[in-house]
């Protein structure tokens, strides 16, 4: 790994969002800078140190606003190994998500996005159901 590079480590302990093993590469994995821009963002979020630079919405579900756009660009490109990242470049690759309907822009809000989650879990995990009150559930068999 190029000097410089950070790898942001599965958390211990709780809060906020967990996700399941495979989300993490620890730095000693082949091809630790594999991480696609939504999981960082949701990496960022969850960290209490990062809540100057981006943030939940308070009473929005799942919707988030970056406060510094610059420094979230500047821990990404640190994160990919390109010192040359911006916000311009970084919101493009936000803009790609769109269409996955991954996430979205919230209008009328500036540097304000909303995740899908239902898109992100229900491929990788299609038995976990996520209802409107956040909480999810695990359903077995076919039967609930």
């Amino acid at each position: 790994m190029k000097a410089g590079c950070s790898i942001v480590e599965k958390p211990e302990g709780g809060g906020g969002y967990q996700f399941p093993d495979w989300a993490y590469k620890t730095e000693s994995s082949p091809g630790s800078r594999q991480i696609q821009l939504w999981h960082f963002i949701l990496e960022l979020l969850q960290k209490e140190e990062f809540r100057h630079v981006i943030a939940w919405q308070q009473g929005e579900y799942g919707e988030f606003v970056i406060k510094d756009p610059d420094e979230v660009a500047r821990l990404w490109g640190r994160r990919k190994c390109k010192p040359q990242m911006n916000y311009d470049k970084l919101s493009r690759a936000l803009r790609y998500y769109y269409n996955k309907r991954i996430l979205h822009k919230t209008k009328g809000k500036r540097f304000t996005y909303k995740f899908n989650f239902n898109k992100l879990v229900m491929p990788n995990y299609p038995f976990i159901n996520i209802r409107s009150s956040g909480k999810k559930q695990t359903v077995l068999g076919g039967d609930e």
